[in-house]
């Protein structure tokens, strides 16, 4: 479970990170806002697993699982790695963690 809320807060503090170099580099509030927002939650979730591990776990799972679910079809269809394509080979690592970590409890 260790793994699982390290690679969370990390995976959190890159997507505040990306969303803040989205708004930074094309002036995209959107990305400001959702990056801050999934960024945060990432990190909550983080959180919580040593207080409430299966609802760290799965708000985890669920905000991984929606990056994926936005990003990876992006890159599919031949966006720029930046965003798309880091998010989701960020997304895939939380996914299976998180996965792990449920499973294992």
């Amino acid at each position: 479970m260790n793994y699982a809320k390290i690679y969370l807060i990390v995976f959190g503090l890159l997507t505040i990170a990306g969303g803040v170099m989205g708004y930074l580099n094309k002036g995209s509030m959107p990305s400001l806002i959702a990056g801050g927002i999934a960024g945060v939650l990432l990190v909550v979730s983080a959180l919580l697993i040593p207080v409430q591990a299966k609802v760290g776990l799965i708000l985890g799972l669920v905000l991984s699982l929606a990056l994926l679910g936005q990003f990876g079809p992006k890159l599919l269809k031949g966006a720029a790695f930046m965003p798309a394509g880091l998010m989701t080979l960020l997304s895939i690592p939380a996914i299976v963690l998180t996965l792990l970590a449920l499973f294992r409890k």
